[in-house]
């Protein structure tokens, strides 16, 4: 994995050390609005993320990428990762602390990331899946050239009845 960088953001491939930054800005409650849960501590933030250094799943068939955002302040403000998968496609996800919100930084990081997903690790195609009271996402998705996807490609997935997959070109 490598830094990418542009105007507005920097992605920092995310290691144990960024645990201590990553867990003030995950500790945000406004960003678990939709679902998932705060981390429990700073050590099992550390310990997690030490895990995914390795960026492969256990049986080495996907890549597991995770950067962390900063802004030219250096401050960090969140996250965005990608499981890409053996037949070319990625999963993507992001988070940013609320405060962060509203000021197309996501966009900026997800827009940064799928060159290198395209270029490094032959990426076709991206997806996400998000709660579908998600407005927000729902929203930096489209803008980003995403739309939903059939019902069928949805349900080969697993995607809960409750969410919505989003799908996109990658090039």
């Amino acid at each position: 994995m490598r830094t990418i960088s542009t105007e507005r953001v920097v992605l920092e491939p995310q290691s144990a050390a960024h645990a201590e930054e990553m867990f003030e800005v995950l500790s945000d409650p406004a960003i678990y609005e939709h679902e998932n849960a705060p981390p429990e501590s700073v050590e099992w933030l550390r310990e997690r993320y030490q895990k995914l250094e390795t960026r492969r799943s256990a049986d080495g068939t996907q890549h597991w990428l995770n950067w962390v955002i900063r802004v030219p302040t250096s401050e960090l403000i969140g996250y965005v990762q990608a499981t890409v998968h053996p037949d070319g496609r990625a999963a993507i996800a992001y988070e940013l602390g609320s405060r962060w919100w509203g000021r197309a930084l996501a966009a900026a990081a997800v827009r940064a990331m799928i060159p290198v997903l395209v270029e490094d690790y032959g990426v076709r195609r991206l997806y996400a899946v998000f709660k579908r009271t998600n407005h927000r996402s729902q929203r930096l998705l489209v803008r980003l050239g995403f739309s939903p996807a059939a019902p069928a490609l949805e349900e080969a997935l697993g995607v809960e009845p409750d969410e919505l997959l989003m799908v996109r070109e990658a090039a």
